[in-house]
């Protein structure tokens, strides 16, 4: 209904009107809002909004427990949580309820730990058993100082993340003990959402522990070398003399070239050196590696071929190395390996001889070369084929092997190195110094007669011009 309000001189009837259209307004908005929010519950094809879905799920703030122990003096153990991947864990406990974390100290984890049993930890098949140990030191619930028992001849039993429950006890004179480790920094970390206390020791659970002595026992087992006929010394056809013993991880007692037997092939050393029976050093794996970075490498197929197919050198290189001695390898390129001809591979014994000259008796990296050339201007290398030694020296700012139509260049530097084997690439095949000039001279010889009897020929042809290749014997 409108209401018509009779116009006058007076502004009272004006003012109602404004008064009366604002109230009518604030009316029809709160009447189609309500209309609104009504029609949206009532129609059958309206949803409502999702919930925030972090208000459900747990989140850790600045002032978590978590972030403590990750920023807290306990580095070790928060390495170890973060390495058996229990971030996520925890975090979802935490989100969920409060938590209690018994710390070992920094020094029981680095110097107070068995490091056998560190490194069982920490190998990746091993993973069940870190993450059992580390959730063994986490309870569920805030553990206050008041849940110890007050005297000695009582204890209290809380349940751990291991599913391991976690005995507390004390002593008479006062102090609080975790199981057999000592309570030394109660309340170190104190959080609303957790408590961390610090204990002198790690906790081991005993299905940890029986995992460990489990792989241990595996390991310790090993074949017991019988004591035979006495052993023959195939170079002197005497009785070997037995060596006297070494500690791990010093050098062979026999130089390397007593460790070769002789013939084509080589023979593990017979000092009881780092890595024979013991086992410090894995030549054969070592061996594999090198080849294998030979071939991704791209361009060295060859030599790798005719280390592993063509001869035996592969895995006699790998006892060697596992008897402690280390190596230089002078890698040709496919290259240089393509000019070799049938004659050079065909003789029995050939390809080994040729790869003996290029493996050099020590470990040299392409620094250590080119400062030696620089310094020493030429420098002579050792290699497996006795007596024969490799030159090397100085030629356009790298290290030049050989002399000659025989030399090669140091092409690939570095191509492995890991502290007893060294490969470097080269771009040609080395050959001794005698069968060098050998061959340069017989090429020689055939290159220089054509062309004596041609200039002989001219020089008798001038001659017969002049009327005199009669007084020349050679002419006719």
């Amino acid at each position: 209904m409108l209401y018509l309000f009779p116009l006058s001189n007076s502004p009272a009837p004006l003012l109602s009107f404004c008064f009366a259209m604002e109230v009518f307004h604030k009316l029809f908005f709160v009447f189609f809002s309500f209309l609104a929010i009504v029609s949206a519950d009532l129609l059958p094809g309206a949803r409502a909004l999702p919930e925030n879905p972090i208000t459900r799920s747990p989140h850790v703030n600045s002032n978590s427990v978590l972030v403590a122990l990750l920023d807290s003096h306990y580095t070790e153990l928060a390495e170890l949580v973060e390495k058996a991947l229990l971030l996520q864990t925890l975090e979802d406990e935490v989100g969920h309820h409060n938590i209690t974390i018994f710390a070992p100290m920094n020094e029981a984890l680095e110097r107070g730990l068995d490091p056998e049993f560190k490194r069982f930890l920490l190998e990746p098949g091993n993973v069940m058993s870190l993450q059992t140990l580390l959730l063994s030191h986490i309870v569920p619930k805030r553990i206050g100082l008041h849940e110890w028992p007050k005297l000695a001849t009582e204890s209290s039993l809380h349940g751990s993340l291991a599913r391991d429950p976690v005995e507390l006890t004390s002593k008479d004179s006062g102090e609080m003990f975790v199981g057999s480790a000592r309570v030394i920094h109660p309340h170190a970390v104190n959080r609303p959402d957790g408590v961390i206390h610090g204990i002198e020791r790690l906790l081991i659970p005993q299905s940890v522990q029986q995992d460990f002595n489990n792989r241990r026992s595996l390991r310790s087992i090993s074949a017991i070398k019988p004591e035979g006929a006495p052993e023959i010394d195939p170079r002197t056809n005497r009785l070997k003399k037995p060596t006297p013993p070494s500690k791990p991880g010093s050098p062979p007692v026999l130089p390397i070239y007593d460790a070769m037997a002789p013939g084509p092939s080589l023979a593990p050393a017979p000092a009881p050196g780092p890595g024979g029976p013991h086992h410090h050093f894995n030549g054969i794996e070592q061996v594999k590696d090198f080849i294998h970075t030979l071939l991704h490498y791209g361009g060295y197929n060859e030599i790798a071929d005719m280390l592993v197919n063509l001869t035996s050198l592969a895995t006699e290189m790998g006892k060697l190395v596992s008897e402690g001695y280390v190596i230089t390898v002078l890698a040709p390129n496919d290259e240089a390996m393509a000019k070799l001809t049938t004659d050079q591979l065909s003789e029995p014994g050939a390809p080994e001889q040729i790869l003996y000259y290029h493996i050099i008796p020590e470990y040299q990296t392409e620094e250590s070369m080119y400062n030696a050339v620089r310094r020493f201007g030429k420098v002579k290398y050792d290699t497996l084929r006795l007596p024969q030694k490799v030159m090397a020296h100085e030629a356009d700012g790298s290290v030049k092997f050989g002399q000659g139509e025989g030399s090669a260049y140091l092409f690939d530097p570095d191509i492995y190195i890991d502290g007893r084997i060294s490969v470097q690439g080269i771009d040609g095949v080395l050959f001794p110094e005698e069968e060098t000039k050998i061959v340069s001279h017989a090429t020689a010889k055939v290159a220089a007669k054509p062309r004596r009897a041609t200039l002989l020929e001219v020089a008798c042809r001038m001659l017969g011009a002049f009327g005199q290749d009669s007084h020349f014997t050679s002419c006719h």
